[in-house]
């Protein structure tokens, strides 16, 4: 697939981003980076020129007081290029360095910090003539020569107007004083500094977020890309549905074996099954530990039934317990009446089968409206 051809219809993943990434593909915007540039100069130009002309200056005074005998003599004459050196450092070292921080930071603001190496690496497809004319007469280099003429355009226009605007204080610099024409040229000229600066930064204002889908628009991925990601990722479909079915198996297995452990199995009769236990010393209300619907209703029954746990058949209470209350969680408030009188009533019913008294009377379970299935 070509560089600069979108990848599909989809949305890329953080996946194939990250690849992007390393791979060196990060969003840039050359506008962005000269307008930075400029703009940041230009301020630069308007707030140290004093400084910097004055150095210039007792460079250029230097520089052309030198005596003729110091110009003849060696050592003298490196000395007076020592000296001018370091005066001219000193005058564009501040200019150089705003600029300077500001090509690093411009980029830095759209794609980030991205160190690679393997942008470095050759890339023998950038050497077909073919693949070069298939970029260059493709609508990607149609968008960016129509840009660019816009670009000249505009920075003509915006340079036009500036020229025309100060032409005549400009045809004025020659009547006046050196040192005030001097002045005055160096406001102009940062003046048009920050003008042609501002057109370049309203160009630079609509290349980042083209710079920013066109990204997005290459890295796009095809329907099948994206499943093969996720494969890869997450693992194939039905290697998933395995582990599910595992560990609900296992899940199962686990819940089967907590049924042994439980005081009673609320049924309805067939399709709901809630086994719960309680141990008054260690829990606040007590606990559902196994339940389930049809089949594992009955697998629950049938292990109640095997273990000796006792099976109460109360339907409403069954369904709310099947639907309000999680295996592992403590029953809701609103049961505790209900299930605290099927807990007594077993009580008694062991009570009297000890002690050969009348099996008690089945109670009237109350449950409140909220707990209701």
């Amino acid at each position: 697939m070509a560089e600069n051809e979108p990848g599909g219809t989809e949305q890329s993943t953080a996946k194939r981003r990250e690849r992007a990434r390393e791979a060196g593909q990060v969003p840039r915007s050359r506008d962005l980076s000269s307008a930075a540039v400029l703009f940041c100069s230009a301020i630069a130009l308007k707030l140290l020129g004093p400084y910097s002309g004055g150095q210039l200056r007792g460079l250029l005074g230097s520089g052309l007081a030198l005596p003729r005998a110091d110009a003849l003599d060696e050592s003298r004459a490196l000395e007076a290029i020592g000296s001018a050196a370091a005066h001219g450092f000193s005058a564009c070292a501040p200019l150089c360095a705003v600029s300077l921080a500001a090509a690093i930071a411009a980029p830095l603001a759209v794609g980030g910090w991205n160190f690679t190496l393997k942008a470095l690496a050759p890339d023998l497809t950038r050497l077909n003539p073919l693949t070069g004319l298939t970029r260059m007469f493709s609508a990607r280099g149609a968008a960016e020569l129509l840009k660019a003429f816009l670009k000249f355009l505009l920075i003509a226009v915006v340079g036009a107007t500036v020229l025309w605007h100060d032409a005549p204080a400009i045809a004025a610099l020659s009547s006046a004083a050196p040192e005030t024409a001097l002045a005055r040229c160096a406001t102009q000229i940062a003046d048009a500094f920050l003008m042609l600066a501002g057109a370049v930064a309203l160009i630079a204002a609509i290349d980042v977020p083209w710079q920013l889908w066109q990204h997005a628009r290459r890295l796009r991925m095809t329907r099948a890309e994206v499943r093969e990601e996720m494969k890869e990722s997450e693992g194939a479909p039905e290697t998933k549905g395995r582990i599910r079915n595992i560990q609900r198996e296992l899940a199962r297995r686990r819940m089967m074996a907590d049924v042994r452990k439980a005081d009673v199995v609320v049924v309805n009769p067939t399709h709901y099954a809630v086994a719960l236990r309680y141990v008054e010393a260690r829990m606040r209300a007590p606990v559902v530990v196994a339940k389930g619907l049809d089949l594992v209703a009955a697998r629950i029954r049938a292990v109640a039934e095997e273990h000796r746990i006792p099976i109460f058949e109360a339907p409403p209470l069954a369904r709310a317990l099947h639907r309000h209350v999680e295996i592992g969680a403590e029953i809701p408030a609103s049961l505790y009446v209900a299930v605290a009188q099927v807990l007594t009533y077993l009580s008694q019913l062991r009570s009297a089968a000890r002690y050969g008294h009348a099996s008690p009377p089945l109670p009237v379970l109350e449950l409140e409206p909220g707990a209701q299935a």
